[in-house]
């Protein structure tokens, strides 16, 4: 029996799941197809990743859409008239036993980041915070408590 050689970093397909390969494979088909497609509604749409189902009936494609949630309604009507087109491509290029349905949604945690930092940009830079005279001394000390 064959030993194992210690040290290696060799990375398998048992260290990598079927269904992450798809997914991320999936995710590459997509994308250079909707390259390929002349619709200018597609020009700002981005994939961000695909969840497919584990006995391949379906998949979720999560995409961006540069104009934000203003441009969601036009991507997924483009998306949409382009899904037979996408799934003909993964039929062709993926070597699966079944080519999944695609379903397209906003990507939730693009939608939050942004909010996020839409948060932080209100809250300012840390280190500019106002000084109330009446709670702290001029130095920036505290005077003691302040009753109403």
């Amino acid at each position: 029996m064959a030993q194992r050689r210690r040290g290696t970093q060799r990375s398998t397909a048992r260290d990598y799941p079927r269904t992450a390969r798809l997914n991320e494979l999936l995710r590459e088909i997509i994308g250079e197809e909707l390259e390929r497609i002349d619709d200018s509604r597609l020009d700002v749409v981005t994939i961000i990743s695909v969840d497919t189902e584990s006995d391949l009936r379906r998949a979720v494609v999560y995409y961006d859409c540069l104009d934000g949630e203003d441009g969601d309604e036009e991507a997924l009507a483009a998306l949409g008239d382009a899904r037979i087109r996408l799934q003909s491509a993964i039929g062709r290029q993926a070597r699966v036993k079944r080519t999944p349905e695609l379903r397209f949604h906003p990507d939730p945690a693009v939608r939050s980041g942004a909010r996020i930092e839409e948060v932080l940009a209100d809250i300012g830079p840390i280190g500019e915070v106002e000084v109330d005279p009446e709670v702290y001394g001029g130095d920036g000390s505290a005077i003691g408590p302040v009753e109403p």
